[in-house]
């Protein structure tokens, strides 16, 4: 996987209102994954450059990552979240940013939820939620993407965990469903490199992020 991870890091210079840093505690203390500083950084700077008018997320978790992107240059975000307790958080989080105009967070399983949002383009795609199913969000939703759109994944290195693939012993030293997962990851890293419709690089950035440009 070395081979193709670009070692190439943003300059982190990401400031926090209160908000933020609330979201960020409240995720450390009560262990909801929310995207790291680096890949954030990385994320923003894309949103900078490429200024989409709507992004679609699958996995808003509690809504920060959804804020961030929406404050950077005010684009529309549409969000999924399957989990209950999470989605209701959202909804308060959102409020408290006053981006309720701004953030739309759907309530649905992310593999159901194309009915939802099919009407949209969107100019970007964030996926950060069930590892073992990026492969499927991704092939069901970027027909939604705009002429050179963007997908972005992170954590495509499951906590530095893709790369204990060349180390048999570590990897048989993990449970069922951990192996699972980072198998699947694996094979995501390669059909996404694969895909001739899309140019993609991996940089070394937080927990891995992939950049997908379509043709």
């Amino acid at each position: 996987m070395n081979a193709n991870i670009n070692d190439r890091k943003p300059t982190n210079d990401l400031t926090f209102s209160d908000l933020d840093k609330e979201l960020r505690e409240y995720a450390i203390s009560h262990d909801v994954p929310i995207i790291q500083d680096d890949g954030l950084a990385m994320l923003e700077s894309i949103i900078r450059i490429k200024r989409p008018k709507k992004i679609l997320e699958i996995g808003c978790a509690i809504g920060y990552s959804a804020i961030r992107m929406a404050s950077v240059l005010g684009s529309i975000v549409y969000t999924i979240e399957r989990n209950e307790e999470m989605y209701n958080q959202a909804i308060e989080n959102v409020k408290k940013a006053n981006l309720s105009d701004k953030i739309h967070i759907i309530f649905k399983d992310a593999l159901e939820a194309y009915d939802l949002v099919k009407d949209n383009t969107f100019d970007l795609i964030f996926i950060d939620a069930a590892k073992a199913q990026y492969m499927k969000f991704f092939n069901l939703y970027t027909p939604l993407l705009s002429t050179h759109g963007v997908v972005v994944c992170d954590n495509m290195e499951f906590h530095g965990l893709v790369e204990v693939l060349d180390n048999i012993e570590e990897y048989k030293s993990y449970s069922r469903g951990v192996r699972g997962i980072i198998r699947k990851m694996a094979k995501f890293h390669d059909e996404l490199l694969a895909k001739e419709d899309f140019d993609t690089t991996l940089f070394e950035v937080g927990d891995g992020i992939a950049i997908s440009v379509k043709k």
